[in-house]
């Protein structure tokens, strides 16, 4: 199993989910990003760091830094179940190929499945295919 995976299986026995994560080979930083149905505070970012920690020396897993913080309210969406949560809300799109000359797209997310969302920009409904999705983001409701 990855990395991602372990961590994921982790937090959600903790009843968190893991939305995002990275690992710098160059600065050794670890990291994670979580969320939950009730949102997340700095004792949820705590409680989960202190368990990280000790989670990732049991597992003999080499990094220098661990940071645990909330998605935020501009949060990446990159699982299918994220998709699916958000359906309906505003979110920008990056591709990695233009289509139409255009790489970046802000519209109303309208369906999602593995391999295709549905993005209803200006009235024209999108159909992205997730492999040229580069990051989608919620945009956030001020």
């Amino acid at each position: 199993m990855s990395l991602e995976s372990l961590i994921e299986a982790t937090l959600a026995g903790l009843g968190y989910e893991l939305v995002d994560m990275s690992m710098s080979s160059k600065s050794g930083l670890l990291r994670v990003f979580i969320d939950k149905p009730a949102g997340i505070s700095i004792e949820d970012c705590t409680l989960v760091s202190n368990h990280l920690s000790n989670w990732l020396v049991v597992e003999n897993v080499a990094y220098e830094r661990l940071e645990v913080s909330s998605p935020g309210m501009d949060r990446p969406l990159k699982r299918l179940a994220a998709y699916q949560r958000f359906m309906g809300e505003q979110v920008q799109v990056k591709l990695r190929i233009a289509l139409a000359g255009q790489r970046r797209f802000v519209g109303a997310l309208r369906s999602a499945s593995e391999s295709q969302i549905e993005l209803e920009v200006d009235g024209e409904v999108l159909k992205l295919d997730v492999s040229n999705i580069d990051i989608t983001r919620l945009v956030p409701n001020i």
